[in-house]
């Protein structure tokens, strides 16, 4: 999966809340951070800054619902109630070669994958019991919503020849290791 000057890959980050994709995503950043042939998007959504998660930009539900009408996202779709957005900017990033990272929904796959070719899906999984204790440690889900989130994890399924599986059951440094060579792999 090596880039060409033509186009560089689009590399999308998916797989059930609470498996830490953020985690991943920030450490695999901190790591790539003077490697400028890969830029890590930051997304748009319909929350407030402060309500935790991700550093992402805060926007509101008419804002977002104007600049997707306008065009300006790669990517958009929505999820437990919010909006997001990966902004359209990192369509200079991939013409000009470089590796444009997203952490998206499983439901655009297929719209990035007619778009965007070459694509590359990072697939986030973690073992049932400690995907259940990381959503309690982080407090936003109910007890009967993180039945839900399990249950919603364990039919997960992403398939593809341009999907790779990464599993996120071990130290957090080791996910990032993971993570970085998910990223960079090359055929």
């Amino acid at each position: 999966m090596k880039n060409t000057p033509e186009r560089g890959w689009l590399v999308l980050v998916v797989g059930p809340s609470g498996v830490g994709k953020d985690t991943l995503i920030d450490g695999a950043r901190a790591a790539l951070a003077d490697n400028p042939q890969v830029v890590f998007l930051r997304r748009e959504i319909t929350r407030p800054a402060e309500a935790g998660g991700e550093d992402h930009q805060p926007i509101s539900e008419t804002e977002f619902q104007s600049r997707q009408a306008a065009g300006a996202y790669l990517l958009s779709w929505t999820a437990h109630g919010l909006c997001y957005g990966a902004p359209a900017s990192a369509l200079k990033d991939l013409t000009q070669g470089r590796t444009v990272v997203v952490n998206v929904s499983r439901g655009v796959i297929d719209e990035a994958r007619r778009l965007y070719h070459p694509v590359r899906v990072i697939a986030v999984s973690a073992d049932p019991d400690q995907l259940a204790e990381r959503l309690r440690q982080r407090g936003r889900e109910s007890a009967a919503e993180v039945v839900d989130r399990i249950a919603q994890a364990q039919a997960y399924d992403v398939t593809g020849d341009d999907v790779v599986a990464l599993k996120n059951d071990g130290s957090r440094e080791a996910g990032v290791m993971a993570m970085i060579r998910a990223i960079m792999i090359e055929p």
